[in-house]
């Protein structure tokens, strides 16, 4: 651990190793709204945000959850669900004025052909121009789910647990670029005066009011306070006259 007088601590997120700073400077210098995507075990999160001084504002955002309203069986963490959700996004961004973004990553490693470069497809194919190397992206076969049916039919003879959930959430996985094809075309069907309404929050449920107490009667008149009692007198106690232990002549 490093110590001395000209050691400075780290910022909490930096700590916590949500943020790289250096990287985020850089970033906020470009003065560009910024394709922010990031991923959890079971979501993707896509949303284009624009730095100012109170804090970041989001433009647009969509999480991979919303694709169920919209026809999708599959899970939602896998490669054709972030294409999706970068297609919403894109979509959402587009209506409300945004033309250009830049990406940001965060912490995630930045993978030829993964979930993060499946998302900003989806974002540039919504009509947003996002530097970018093509070399980088994945195939359409990829994006269309057919890479999930192949290693489904390879481990479904075998003993395994990779497919283990498939009969109990009841999806269809040969059915998933036929689902991906209707739900992206859905995404495109959405009108533009939809897309532009922003979430409202949900308005906070009333706490329930308490039966107000009766309350208690003051007396009229206080009780007395009690007198404190005055201190004793300290005891005089006669100094004995010379210094301690000199012997009486």
């Amino acid at each position: 651990m490093a110590q001395g007088p000209t050691y400075r601590v780290k910022f909490r997120r930096r700590r916590e190793g949500k943020t790289n700073y250096y990287r985020r400077r850089r970033l906020l210098l470009s003065k560009q709204p910024r394709l922010v995507i990031r991923k959890t075990n079971t979501k993707i999160i896509v949303q284009v945000m624009t730095a100012k001084i109170p804090g970041d504002v989001t433009e647009a955002s969509a999480i991979s959850s919303e694709l169920l309203k919209h026809g999708w069986g599959a899970a939602t963490n896998n490669l054709p669900s972030a294409y999706l959700t970068g297609l919403l996004a894109g979509l959402r961004a587009k209506s409300r004025g945004v033309d250009y973004a830049v990406l940001d990553i965060g912490l995630n490693p930045p993978v030829k052909g993964s979930k993060i470069y499946a998302a900003m497809k989806g974002v540039v194919d919504a009509g947003i121009d996002v530097p970018h190397s093509p070399d980088i992206l994945p195939d359409e076969d990829r994006l269309s789910g057919k890479h999930i049916i192949a290693s489904y039919e390879y481990h479904s003879d075998k003993e395994g647990n990779m497919f283990s959930k498939v009969g109990a959430k009841k999806t269809n996985i040969t059915s998933i670029p036929k689902t991906f094809t209707a739900v992206k075309q859905a995404l495109l069907d959405i009108p533009k005066a939809e897309l532009k309404k922003k979430r409202t929050t949900k308005p906070k449920k009333s706490a329930t009011k308490k039966p107000a107490q009766e309350k208690k009667e003051k007396p009229a008149q206080h009780p007395p306070r009690a007198i404190p009692r005055k201190p004793r007198p300290k005891k005089l106690i006669a100094r004995r006259s010379g210094k301690k232990g000199r012997r009486n002549k």
